[in-house]
């Protein structure tokens, strides 16, 4: 009980500070400049969603992927140039990162709503993330605004700075700390994939070479991922990939974990990550709530404002 009670505390600490030292960012950024935008992104994704309902799990992943690398800027979505090469062809993007067509289409429709170029595509990703989970059956959260985007970006950054599906706790913790993130977000941001699906050669090593993996979920994945070959072939990050809920923190329970990196946030030796997996487990609503507030908490990574960086017209190219 009192894990319990210092867990509500943090988040609600958390969830002050936010709003208290990121002045530069705030939910009404765009109230008077185009008080249209948020409601244009949240028709597109749910209409994206609605074709394809993966593409939440994507929308989600990209303003993830944005943010861990040289802060919340839109660099990911940035095509190659002769002066840079971009993130999309990083090891954690190449074949796997999409939803880029799905950015183009909001950026789009809001530049039309708006009469102009007003809202940054780093912003665009923030809000088409949150609009995903609630598109999905999770709870909305409020987004603060006002990013602008960077006009360069890096493959060095992108390969470095993500940590990667066969990461340790340790490395996976470390990592988060790097980027101003505790334990506690590292599990609850982890939860992001009670959604989408993960590519074969992610989860090939765990399925062959893994002990604290349940036989009969292994024994099912191999017909998917082969030893060899199939290198793209997909599974399901959790038994109930199109919504969000907390079925991934039962499968951790169950040793299903489809990732090394998923497993590692429950061993079953009395670690505090245990203890969070354990909770959300059985607490939706908690884990809804406590989502939204690391998802803002990562949403303040290192976001351009004020005359830096700039608004792009095409989120693929540098004005």
């Amino acid at each position: 009980m009192a894990a319990l009670r210092s867990l509500i505390i943090y988040f609600c600490v958390v969830s002050a500070i936010m709003h208290q030292t990121n002045a530069e960012l705030r939910p009404d950024f765009y109230d008077m400049v185009c008080p249209q935008a948020l409601s244009t992104i949240k028709m597109v994704v749910e209409q994206a969603i609605y074709r394809e309902p993966r593409m939440g799990a994507s929308l989600l992943r990209l303003h993830y992927h944005d943010c861990f690398v040289n802060g919340c800027d839109g660099s990911n979505l940035l095509d190659d140039t002769p002066n840079f090469t971009g993130e999309k062809t990083a090891h954690p993007n190449l074949n796997s990162a999409r939803g880029f067509d799905v950015v183009d289409e909001i950026k789009a429709a809001v530049n039309e709503a708006c009469y102009g170029n007003v809202v940054s595509c780093a912003d665009i990703l923030a809000v088409a993330a949150r609009d995903s989970v609630s598109a999905l059956g999770g709870n909305s959260y409020e987004v603060l605004l006002g990013r602008r985007d960077s006009r360069t970006a890096s493959i060095d950054a992108a390969n470095n700075d993500l940590p990667a599906p066969f990461f340790n706790f340790s490395g996976l913790l470390s990592n988060f700390q790097s980027h101003g993130l505790s334990r506690e977000d590292l599990v609850v941001l982890s939860g992001a994939h009670t959604i989408g699906l993960a590519r074969c050669t992610t989860f090939r090593s765990r399925i062959y070479n893994e002990a604290n993996i349940d036989p009969g979920f292994a024994g099912s994945l191999r017909a998917q991922c082969p030893l060899s070959g199939g290198d793209n072939n997909t599974a399901p990050l959790d038994q109930t990939t199109t919504s969000f809920d907390t079925v991934y923190y039962n499968d951790l329970l169950e040793e299903k974990g489809l990732l090394h990196s998923d497993q590692e946030l429950f061993k079953g030796d009395g670690r505090a990550s245990d203890g969070l997996v354990r909770y959300y487990s059985n607490n939706a609503q908690a884990f809804w709530a406590h989502f939204g507030v690391s998802m803002i908490k990562m949403g303040n990574i290192s976001p351009l404002t004020g005359t830096d960086g700039e608004i792009r017209m095409n989120c693929r190219n540098v004005n």
